[in-house]
């Protein structure tokens, strides 16, 4: 990838033309382009599916099909804007365990064959309305040393797995494999390795009952460069292939992952604008810094203070000190990080601009409508 500095500066360059008021997020589809070459050239033999929720812009949708890339979809939405953008249904999975029926009746349609299911019901919906498609079964996963752990909402226990494909081998279904997912900006690169084992036992529970299953989804959890110390790309290729040949052996079963912070995070960068600086008490020692984007502006992430986004400004050379950065709206859970404060510099003003960085996944798509009458986070993909 580009170093950082190239990528403010193309950026930047933007922003100053820039004339309309109100925040913004701008994406650089160089740095996708990169991300997703670095994906396809550690790991070869693995197919790459980008998870549209992270960022639907159609000019990225439109990219990543040029390059030969496939997607993960979450609902029917999502599977025509990669349609639209030139994708064929042969490159879509509909990766959301929890789906309407007549929303998988509308994929099969569409000629979308592979599914995701971590359960008997949503194996019986499958099988009614797109027969004769592949199914893999999603296991729950522990997502420890990720910044962002996904909770029990998805996935089944892995003794359960096998008879879900069992199941949907009997009601006419393709037992495909299975997936997991290791938990969002995953920093462990060994990470993946407990759930390969589990998936490795499902694949030999189920070679018993006479089933071969064919493939395994490595799921997303690959970082953005929130911090500086995260491992490339690279350093998690080589940990996840040495895990695949130590419980897989020389039988190591097709593979696709879903990366969608990965890809386009770092592509990223909000313009925001300081609105208010101002202390609770005269022995305050912390500011309050208050931005014209917050965690109902796009800003979600920030919850629990899980994604700590880094902050820029033109003062920045100058002395820091800790202070709690909040949004604008009248709503008192719009605190972005308070349990642990920010350094920004003492001169930062009330106008001053300010880039948050790597913000180009689960910004937009977290903006929401008119929360307090303020507009939805503009797009702009350079």
């Amino acid at each position: 990838m580009e170093g950082d500095k190239e990528l403010t500066e193309r950026i930047r360059k933007f922003l100053r033309r820039r004339r309309e008021d109100g925040p913004c997020l701008v994406v650089d589809l160089e740095v996708i382009r990169e991300n997703y070459l670095a994906f396809a050239k550690t790991l070869p033999d693995t197919r790459v599916f980008y998870a549209v929720k992270a960022n639907p812009a159609p000019e990225i949708l439109k990219l990543l099909a040029e390059l030969g890339s496939s997607f993960d979809t979450a609902s029917i939405g999502e599977i025509e804007a990669v349609l639209a953008a030139g994708a064929t249904a042969d490159h879509i999975s509909f990766g959301n365990t929890i789906k309407k029926e007549r929303d998988i009746a509308r994929a099969y349609e569409f000629g979308v064959r592979l599914y995701a299911a971590d359960c008997e019901a949503e194996v019986e919906k499958i099988a009614r309305t797109a027969p004769g498609s592949k199914v893999f079964c999603r296991i729950l996963c522990d997502g420890s040393g990720s910044e962002w752990p996904l909770s029990r909402k998805f996935g089944c226990a892995p003794e359960l797995a096998p008879r879900v494909l069992e199941h949907a081998h009997r009601l006419g279904l393709v037992p495909h494999g299975i997936s997991f997912h290791v938990g969002s900006q995953q920093n462990d690169v060994k990470a993946w390795d407990k759930a390969l084992a589990s998936a490795a036992a499902i694949f030999r529970d189920m070679a018993e009952r006479g089933i071969n299953l064919a493939m395994v989804n490595l799921g997303g959890g690959f970082p953005a460069r929130y911090r500086p110390d995260v491992p490339k790309v690279q350093v998690y290729g080589r940990a996840i292939f040495r895990a695949l040949r130590k419980h897989f052996g020389n039988r190591i079963p097709e593979t696709i992952i879903e990366p969608g912070r990965g890809l386009v995070g770092d592509a990223g960068m909000i313009e925001a604008e300081v609105v208010l600086i101002s202390k609770k008490s005269e022995d305050d020692p912390v500011r309050w810094v208050y931005l014209d984007i917050g965690k109902f502006g796009g800003l979600a992430e920030t919850m629990e203070e899980a994604i700590r986004y880094p902050i820029r400004t033109t003062r920045d050379k100058d002395e820091l000190a800790p202070c709690i950065l909040a949004g604008p709206t009248c709503d008192s859970a719009d605190v972005l990080y308070e349990k642990t404060p920010y350094l920004l510099p003492v001169s930062l003003a009330i106008g001053d601009k300010v880039l948050i960085e790597a913000a180009g996944a689960y910004t937009t798509t977290y903006s929401s409508v008119a929360f307090n009458g303020f507009p939805p986070l503009r797009s702009y993909v350079i």
